[in-house]
């Protein structure tokens, strides 16, 4: 491979990073008097029109909403119809596109019926709008819970049909279903066909779509009477794979397969999708009334967006319910960029400390000290590794913020959350362990370790290694990060890179430092002998790295995953081992390596398709499980409350539980002020423990989180605890 000077190397660095610093004063904007969302934005509900919920939003000066951002999910026993909202003020917006957005205040008014029995109406409203002069901030999503009370006049279950004509025409061609089964006290009345089969359409990726039909109770679908196509399709086509039904005997159709309350169907795209964003999709469904009406075909089509997988539909999914007040102390809009790229930078220089970072830092370590004396190689390992680190944040960064962009939840280590990256991680950690045992060398250089994700030597060995540090250093947090992720998780894009930027500029600081300054790298040992015994010593924290990665599968998906993986450790064992004895053999040696390779491949395959397991794991003694109305029922009562947000991927949580929350002084903490210590589990994906986080601006976990006994907004910790800090807010908690 061509090698590349490290001068130019030195110099294209010297040259990025003054465009980084450079940059800083046109985004170093005072924030702290932004407003908080709800004082931005006061939203005001009347449910004293039977049958119609009016919303009226106070809009702050120099604030706005944006009309396409506002989303509405019914509660148990609600069925909303499609919001009335007045037209906005069009323009092109920097983040969105061409959007319509409310200045001053919005009415809007919501249609909704209700089951028998419901005597409330809840409900969950979701917006999303910015700060408009300098500095221009958008406020992530957020959402508001209503629980109202429902007119006094209102029946067991009310429809508009009688105000509108489909209502009417339903209730003229369900006259016959109306008889049949008034003998049967059911309440026949026929729902809008908008709100009896609610459609959606969502991209998981551009070649994988999720169709889902909602229907209320006494509802169904038929299967054989769906049918699905693209508009321009330009050669694209449609594979449903639908999943098992109902066999239900139709009047009409005889024996057919239906879909009760709610049917999620997936859809393969088959075909180019070369240049497309969008797909415009029409879905024509045929469903009925059980035992009464049957509605006539119906056709619905939606644009799903395949950059960003957003909903396409009308009426919007389901987010977690409102949740207490963060303290306005703690909101990231009050951190400055400057301040918050320093934090980055501290954050990134000790996440090097962290133990989920020290296992590829060994890796490094070699490469460093193989380079002794030889100050250009150490410039090189450093350079490259930066870079590695760099790219691999800016990536993270691009992914993280396109997807906040697109309206979705996404906190710092998540990936985890996906069981596939958690075995691929194990299988990844075990390849390096074997590689530095001595089993498969993929290069001469000890330093080159890192490279078996390329299977080459030099630069490429060290850029890589800073790839796999910043993957195993993601679902850690370190002091000082919490507040530098929370800023960049609300900030403008390039304020938000540059977050990210200087998170990797801290994370590599350390090698700079030894490539660059020769009198640190002089307090090196001198390469000898000695470092091949260092090396295999070094296998060991990445085996140990790959045996955390199963335990943590096994909390997601349980045993069945554990064999998979276990069973792809082995074959993957195999291979390496059987390709480096292939080095001196034929082709047929070289063909079993890639058989076997393959091999390791399916049950990595099957993982991906193993589901969570249905038992629900015993809540641990004298820990009460995190929801939001056992938080408002404890607060209610005036009980001071510990809540602690972890996952199991999370090493500072498992840190912190070791050195302060599972020990007896805690313990007896709790029992001394009566606090409930309350866990929320995210080591999957929790869309309820997610609005928690966001609601406190948090990242990611560990969040940790001291309720007072006598109201008022909840204390957030430090996400490196202590006992005296858990000790005096506990304390405080329960006066």
């Amino acid at each position: 491979m061509r090698s590349i000077h490290p001068r130019r190397v030195t110099t294209g660095f010297a040259v990025l990073l003054g465009l980084l610093l450079g940059m800083l004063p046109a985004f170093a904007q005072d924030v702290s008097n932004l407003l908080p969302v709800t004082e931005a934005y006061k939203l005001s509900a009347d449910a004293a029109t039977q049958g119609v919920l009016k919303l009226h939003w106070t809009i702050a000066p120099d604030y706005y909403l944006y009309r396409g951002r506002m989303k509405f999910k019914a509660g148990d026993g609600v069925t909303l119809g499609e919001a009335q909202l007045p037209d906005g003020e069009k323009h092109h917006d920097e983040y969105l596109g061409d959007v319509e957005t409310y200045h001053h205040s919005i009415d809007a008014t919501l249609p909704y019926t209700v089951a028998a029995g419901t005597t409330r109406l809840k409900l969950s409203v979701q917006y999303q709008g910015c700060h408009e002069v300098d500095p221009k901030i958008c406020y992530p999503p957020h959402t508001e819970q209503l629980d109202l009370p429902l007119p006094t006049d209102l029946g067991s279950t009310t429809s508009p049909a009688s105000n509108n004509p489909l209502g009417a025409a339903l209730g003229q061609l369900g006259s016959r279903a109306n008889r049949a089964t008034a003998g049967m006290g059911m309440d026949s009345s026929p729902l809008p066909a908008e709100q009896a089969f609610r459609f959606e359409a969502l991209a998981q990726n551009p070649h994988q779509l999720l169709l889902r039909w909602t229907m209320p109770k006494g509802y169904y679908l038929y299967r054989d009477q769906t049918m699905l196509k693209l508009k321009d399709a330009g050669g694209l086509s449609l594979t449903p794979t639908w999943p098992a039904g109902t066999v239900h005997h139709d009047a009409h159709y005889g024996d057919v397969t239906v879909y009760f309350d709610q049917v999620e169907l997936p859809v393969t795209v088959n075909g180019d999708l070369a240049g497309r964003m969008q797909l415009a999709l029409e879905a024509s469904f045929q469903g009925c009334q059980d035992g009464g009406l049957c509605y006539p075909l119906m056709t619905r089509a939606v644009n799903v967006d395949l950059g960003s997988a957003v909903a396409a539909t009308g009426q919007t999914t389901a987010t977690a319910p409102e949740l207490p007040p963060a303290n306005a102390d703690e909101s990231p809009q009050q951190v400055s960029l400057i301040v918050a790229l320093l934090l980055a930078l501290g954050g990134g220089l000790v996440l090097n400390l962290m133990p989920c970072v020290l296992p590829v830092l060994s890796i490094k370590a070699v490469s460093v000290l193989e380079s002794g004396e030889n100050r250009a190689t150490a410039r090189r390992h450093a350079l490259f590794y930066t870079a590695g680190v760099l790219v691999s944040f800016a990536a993270l960064g691009l992914g993280i913020l396109a997807l906040r962009s697109a309206g979705h939840a996404l906190g710092w280590g998540t990936q985890l959350q996906q069981p596939l990256v958690v075995g691929v991680l194990a299988l990844v950690m075990l390849a390096v362990g074997l590689s530095m045992s001595g089993v498969v060398q993929f290069g001469a250089s000890l330093g080159n370790t890192g490279a078996h994700l390329a299977a080459r030597s030099g630069p490429t060995g060290d850029f890589f290694t800073g790839v796999l540090a910043v993957v195993v250093a993601s679902p850690c947090t370190a002091p000082f990060m919490g507040s530098a992720l929370a800023y960049a998780f609300a900030a403008p894009m390039l304020a938000a890179l540059l977050v990210f930027l200087m998170l990797g500029i801290g994370l590599a600081l350390p090698f700079l430092l030894i490539g660059f300054v020769p009198a640190l790298a002089r307090l090196l040992p001198r390469p000898g002998r000695w470092m091949e015994t260092l090396k295999q010593v070094l296998a060991f924290p990445m085996y140990l790295t790959a045996v955390w990665l199963v335990w943590v599968l096994a909390n997601q998906r349980g045993a069945d995953a554990v064999g998979l993986v276990l069973v792809a450790m082995v074959l993957l064992a195999m291979t390496l081992w059987w390709f480096e004895r292939s080095r001196s053999r034929g082709a047929l040696s070289k063909v079993l390596v890639a058989v076997l390779a393959l091999a390791a491949l399916v049950p990595m395959y099957l993982l991906a398709h193993v589901t969570p397991p249905s038992s629900v794991a015993a809540t641990e003694e004298g820990v009460v499980t995190y929801s939001p109305e056992k938080l408002a029922e404890l607060r209610a009562a005036g009980t001071p409350v510990f809540v602690d947000m972890t996952a199991d991927w999370c090493v500072t949580c498992k840190a912190n539980e070791h050195t302060v929350l599972d020990t007896q002084g805690f313990r007896d903490l709790l029992q001394r002020t009566g606090a409930v210590y309350m866990k929320g589990d995210w080591t999957d994906v929790n869309p309820i423990i997610s609005a928690f986080l966001q609601q406190y601006h948090s990242p990611g976990v560990p969040l940790y989180v001291v309720f007072p006994k006598h109201g008022g907004p909840g204390k957030q910790l430090s996400t490196v605890l202590t006992s005296s800090m858990v000790e005096q807010a506990l304390t405080e908690a329960a006066r």
